[in-house]
C-alpha cells in the first residue's frame, strides 16, 4: 500500500505530497493542471525511462519518492532475489539530474532500472489508456485468463519446462551444425593426418639424420684428412709421439734431481696415453668412413618428406609436426564423439518434449474448463454497466508448445443483441473497451498480489446511473486494493473515500502544479462544480450532497 509519495522538480510540479488512504482515493481537476503529470512521476518511480527535458528547474534533480507498507504482502522472496534488504516498510525513489542522468534506490541501496521494474510492479498496477490497448492481444488476454483461472503457478511450471526443452533444441541446433562443418573438413583432415600416420614421425631424429647425410657426402674428404691425421700422430719421421717420448725419455734421466722434472714427466706420459687413445679412435673412423650413394639417397628421401610436411603445415622441426598430427587426430575422433552427443541431446530433447506436451495439454484442459465461467461472470458485470446486450466468447484454438502453452485465445465481443462476437480491436468502442478492462480488473482483484491499483480516466465513455455503478464496483474492489483513480466525473469523485484536488497555481514567473486533500465542504463544492461548472446552482449542490450520500457520507444540512 502507498502511505506516501513526494515529487520534487517534475514538469509544472516544484513540490508535491500525497498520502492517500488505504481504500479509494479519488483525484480530480481541470484539464492540464498536472493529474497526468503526476501519473507520468509514477511511472518514472516504477522504472520508466527519463527525460530531463521534464525537468521544473533545469538546474536542479528531480526526485520521486514513493513509500509503501508492504507487511501484509508475501515479497520476501523477491528482495531476496535481487539481493536488496527486506523491510514492512518500503522506499522507492528515482533521481534525475539536469543532465540526464538517472539513478534508482529501493531502501536507499542504489539499483538498477530493471530492479526498480520488478520490485515496483509488485506494489503497484497502473492501468492507463495503454491496458486498454493491450486488452485487443492475444497474448494479454490469455495471461488474463490464466490470473483468473489461478494457473499462475501452473503455467509457471510449463514456462521452466518449457525453457528447458528450448535450450536443449538450440544445444542440439549448435552442435549439428558443428558436425555438418565438421563433415566438410573430415575428407580433407583425413587426409592429411594419413600423411602424416604413414611418415611414421615418432622417435624421428631430423638432426641426426641431417649429420649423417653430411659425412657421407664428405665421406671421401673425411677419410684422406683422417689418415694424414693419423700419420702426423703416430707413422711421420716427426710425428707427435715420438717427439713426446723422447722429451719423456729425457725428463726421467733428470727426475732423481729435479722434483719439477718428475712432474713434468708424468704429464708427458699422460699426454701420451692421451695421444695413443686419440690415434687409435682416428684410425677406426678412417676404416669406418666409407661412401654410399645407397644410403645417402635413402637419408635424402626420408629428409624430403619432413622438409615437404614441414612446409606443407608451415612449422620449422619433427616436434611441431607431432603437433599437427594430435591436433589432426582429434579433429577427426571429435566428429565421432559429436554424434555421440547428438544422440544424448537428442534423447534429452524428446523427453524434454514429451513432458512439455504433457505439462501443455493439463494447462489446456485447466483453461477451457475456466473459459464458461469467465464469460458469464464478465457478462453480468458488463450488463450492471448498462450493456445487458453483451455477449463474450473465448475462442480457443491449439498450436504447438510455445512460451505460453499450445492455446491461442481471442476474447471476442459485442455489446448489441443479435450481432456475432468479434475480436475486441474491431467489437469494442473506447467507452467499451474501458468498461471491459473495468470489469476484468474487478474479477481479478482477489487473484492478483498487487497491493495497488492506479486507474487514468477509468471512466472513459460512461456517465449518470453507470458512472455510479462504476464508483461502486471500485469501491468494492477498494475493501481489498488500495485504489487511485483519475476521474472527471461526479459520480466517481463522490466514490472516493479521500478526494484530492489538483490545481494551477499562477506565480509572477511561472505556473505550477499543486494537489490538496478536500474536506467535506470543499468536496461538496469540486463535485457540484464538475456538475455544472464554475458557478454551481443549488441543484447542483443538492446532487452532489445526494452523491455522497450514496457511499453513506453523512453530511450536515
Amino acid at each position: 500500500m502507498l502511505i506516501d509519495l513526494r515529487i520534487r522538480n517534475y514538469a509544472l510540479i516544484e513540490q508535491l505530497q500525497l498520502q492517500p488512504s488505504a481504500l479509494l482515493n479519488i483525484i480530480t481537476g481541470e484539464t492540464g493542471a498536472g493529474k497526468s503529470i503526476m501519473l507520468g512521476a509514477i511511472g518514472l518511480l516504477l522504472g520508466n525511462r527519463a527525460d530531463s527535458r521534464m525537468l521544473f528547474d533545469t538546474d536542479k534533480k528531480c526526485v520521486i519518492e514513493g513509500q509503501f507498507d508492504i507487511s501484509s504482502y508475501q515479497l520476501q522472496d523477491i528482495f531476496e532475489a535481487e539481493d536488496l534488504d527486506y523491510d514492512a516498510q518500503c522506499i522507492l525513489r528515482r533521481e534525475i539530474s539536469p543532465a540526464g542522468k538517472s539513478r534508482a534506490f529501493v531502501n536507499d541501496t542504489p539499483v538498477t532500472l530493471e530492479t526498480l521494474r520488478h520490485i515496483g510492479a509488485n506494489l503497484m498496477d497502473i492501468h492507463s489508456q495503454h491496458d486498454t490497448l493491450l486488452l485487443g492481444d492475444a497474448v494479454f488476454q490469455l495471461n488474463l485468463l490464466d490470473l483468473y483461472a489461478g494457473l499462475v503457478p501452473t503455467r509457471g511450471q510449463y514456462s521452466n519446462a518449457y525453457r528447458q526443452y528450448r535450450k536443449l533444441e538450440a544445444d542440439l541446433k549448435t552442435l549439428q551444425d558443428q558436425v555438418a562443418q565438421a563433415n566438410k573438413e573430415l575428407d580433407y583432415h583425413s587426409f592429411l593426418l594419413t600423411e602424416l600416420e604413414d611418415a611414421r614421425l615418432d622417435n624421428e631424429r631430423q638432426d641426426e639424420l641431417e649429420q649423417e647425410v653430411k659425412e657421407l657426402e664428405h665421406a671421401e674428404e673425411i677419410k684422406f684428412k683422417l689418415t694424414h691425421a693419423l700419420q702426423s700422430l703416430t707413422e711421420s719421421e716427426y710425428c707427435a709421439t715420438s717427439g713426446m717420448k723422447e722429451a719423456a725419455t729425457l725428463l726421467g734421466q733428470i727426475a732423481n734431481y729435479s722434483e719439477q722434472a718428475r712432474e713434468l714427466k708424468l704429464r708427458l706420459d699422460s699426454c701420451l696415453i692421451e695421444l695413443h687413445d686419440i690415434a687409435d679412435e682416428i684410425e677406426a673412423a678412417e676404416r669406418r668412413t666409407e661412401g654410399d650413394p645407397a644410403r645417402i639417397d635413402e637419408l635424402q628421401g626420408r629428409l624430403n618428406v619432413l622438409y615437404s610436411l614441414q612446409r606443407k603445415h608451415q612449422v620449422r622441426d619433427v616436434v611441431a609436426l607431432l603437433a599437427v598430427r594430435s591436433d589432426l587426430r582429434d579433429k577427426v575422433s571429435s566428429v565421432l564423439n559429436l554424434d555421440r552427443q547428438i544422440t544424448r541431446l537428442r534423447r534429452d530433447a524428446d523427453a524434454a518434449l514429451a513432458t512439455v506436451t504433457k505439462q501443455a495439454t493439463r494447462l489446456s484442459e485447466a483453461r477451457r474448463k475456466v473459459f464458461p465461467k469467465f464469460e458469464k461472470e464478465l457478462v453480468a458485470l458488463l450488463a450492471d454497466l448498462g450493456m445487458p446486450n453483451s455477449r463474450i466468447v473465448v475462442q480457443h484454438q491449439e498450436g504447438p508448445p510455445a512460451t505460453s502453452g499450445i492455446d491461442v485465445v481471442s476474447i471476442l465481443f459485442t455489446a448489441n443483441k443479435g450481432a456475432q462476437p468479434q475480436t475486441l480491436s474491431k467489437a469494442a468502442s473506447g467507452g467499451e473497451f474501458s468498461r471491459l478492462m473495468l470489469c476484468i480488473k474487478y474479477m481479478l482483484a482477489d487473484k492478483t498480489a498487487l497491493p495497488t491499483i492506479v486507474f487514468d480516466e477509468i471512466d472513459t465513455g460512461i456517465s449518470g446511473e453507470i458512472a455510479v455503478k462504476v464508483g461502486r464496483m471500485m469501491q468494492q474492489m477498494a475493501k481489498k486494493h488500495q485504489l487511485i483513480a483519475i476521474s472527471h466525473l461526479p459520480q466517481m469523485a463522490a466514490a472516493g473515500d479521500t478526494h484530492y484536488f489538483v490545481y494551477k497555481e499562477d506565480r509572477a514567473d511561472r505556473t505550477v502544479s499543486r494537489i490538496r486533500q478536500l474536506s467535506q465542504e470543499e468536496r461538496i463544492q469540486e463535485i457540484a462544480q464538475m456538475i455544472s461548472g464554475a458557478n454551481p446552482s443549488q441543484h447542483a449542490y443538492h446532487s452532489a450532497r445526494e452523491l455522497l450520500a450514496l457511499r453513506g457520507v453523512e453530511m450536515a444540512g
